[in-house]
C-alpha cells in the first residue's frame, strides 16, 4: 500500500514545472509504482494557452477548480471546462487549453509517465520508460 499527499511531493522531483512556464504538475503516482497508470494534480496558469497532443498516451482530466476553454483541434469544437467537468482524450486528439482562471485538475495517464516528461515542440510527451 502506498499513502502520500500532494503536499508531501512539493519541491521534489515529482513536482514538475513546464519549460514553457504555463503549468506545474505534482505527479503522485508514476510508472515506477507499476500500477499501469500515473496520477497527477496539475495547475495551468490563468491567461496562458497550452497546445498538447498526447500521441503516446490516453489522458483523462477532471477539473477541480478554475475555468478553461478546451479546443479539439481535430474538429474545431470548443468546450468550457469548469469544476466537476471531465474530458477524455481517448483518440489522441490534438487540443489546446486557454486558461481563464488558474485551472486545477486531476489527470490520469495510460501508459503511465515516468515524471520526467514535458511537452515537446508538437505538444507531445515522449514515451519514456523506467530503467529495470
Amino acid at each position: 500500500m502506498i499513502v502520500r499527499s500532494f503536499k508531501d511531493i512539493e519541491g521534489t522531483d515529482r513536482h514538475v514545472k513546464s519549460a514553457s512556464g504555463t503549468w506545474e504538475s505534482k505527479r503522485i503516482v508514476l510508472a515506477k509504482e507499476k500500477v499501469g497508470f500515473s496520477l497527477h494534480e496539475t495547475i495551468l496558469y490563468a491567461g496562458t494557452e497550452t497546445s498538447m497532443w498526447y500521441a503516446n498516451h490516453i489522458e483523462a482530466v477532471v477539473c477541480t477548480k478554475g475555468e478553461a476553454e478546451l479546443t479539439d483541434r481535430e474538429t474545431g469544437k470548443t468546450y468550457t471546462i469548469t469544476p466537476g467537468t471531465m474530458y477524455l482524450l481517448d483518440g489522441h486528439e490534438r487540443h489546446t487549453l486557454r486558461v481563464k482562471e488558474d485551472f486545477h485538475c486531476i489527470c490520469v495517464f495510460n501508459p503511465p509517465v515516468t515524471g520526467r516528461e514535458d511537452h515537446d515542440e508538437n505538444g507531445v510527451y515522449p514515451l519514456l520508460t523506467e530503467e529495470v
